[in-house]
């Protein structure tokens, strides 16, 4: 694959999740791409980033996903997706070859070129033309992987301060995991929903009418648990705020409740 404009290339991971839960978080992705510049482009042979096989041990399964997720986005300057704890898993890639191994040096030419969307925006191109509107107030919750793992923090907030009419309210221990944690949610559901009645809690005490996030699958875990206990706040990924795409129901309105499925 050869880009011959100036455009950055980007190729577009879209995620598990978005894919089958709500598009519309690819769709807001690509419409802020589009809108700093990025030629983008979405891999027709992209799968999922492996992390329910890496995190359950399936070494084999990692790298099979891993060479296919690899050969799929080589070509483009950048890896971008709406989401810290798939673009997380990327970048561990590497530790799933020996150094002497020519899949090695690919998997870490992908890790230097794969950015979650809010640090993409924000530290490699410095894009500020916000044009968005949010009439209503918002808390953040930080996902683990995007925060440990990618050191995402100030980065969705400097953008979401760009949105008119949007107010910002910080929960208790925004930091703190909402239990969900792909497959330790299935192996300890009672840890699990412990964890996510006290996201809520916080959640619901800042006194915020909707919960932001960057990563679908706490945003569901929280969305769900906010719906069964008749908590009056919505759930929004980030980018649907930024790219102004909010006229579509809320988290956990619409899709399947993964809170029960669990």
């Amino acid at each position: 694959m050869s880009h011959t404009t100036d455009q950055p290339s980007v190729g577009l991971f879209v995620t598990c999740l978005a894919d089958m839960f709500r598009p519309s978080v690819a769709f807001a992705t690509v419409k802020l791409l589009e809108a700093a510049g990025c030629r983008v482009e979405v891999p027709e042979r992209q799968t999922c980033c492996g992390q329910p096989a890496f995190n359950s041990g399936d070494r084999k399964t990692t790298q099979d996903i891993a060479k296919t997720t690899i050969e799929a986005f080589e070509g483009f300057q950048y890896v971008v997706g709406p989401s810290g704890s798939c673009i997380g898993m990327l970048h561990h890639y590497p530790e799933l070859f020996s150094e002497d191994d020519p899949w090695f040096a690919r998997a870490e030419a992908l890790k230097k070129r794969a950015f979650e969307i809010t640090s993409f925006l924000t530290d490699v191109v410095q894009f500020e033309q916000i044009e968005a509107q949010f009439n209503g107030s918002i808390t953040y919750h930080d996902s683990c992987s995007g925060l440990r793992e990618l050191g995402i923090k100030k980065q969705p907030r400097q953008l979401l301060s760009k949105v008119k009419d949007l107010s910002l309210t910080e929960m208790e221990e925004s930091e703190t995991c909402c239990g969900f944690g792909g497959t330790f949610c299935v192996k300890y559901p009672d840890i699990s929903n412990r964890m996510v009645s006290n996201k809520t809690q916080n959640i619901s005490a800042s006194g915020a009418d909707t919960l932001v996030g960057g990563d679908l699958g706490c945003l569901l875990n929280m969305a769900g648990k906010l719906k069964r206990e008749g908590k009056p706040v919505q759930a929004r990924h980030v980018v649907e705020i930024l790219a102004g795409m909010t006229d579509t129901p809320a988290i956990g309105e619409a899709e399947y409740d993964l809170g029960k499925a669990l």
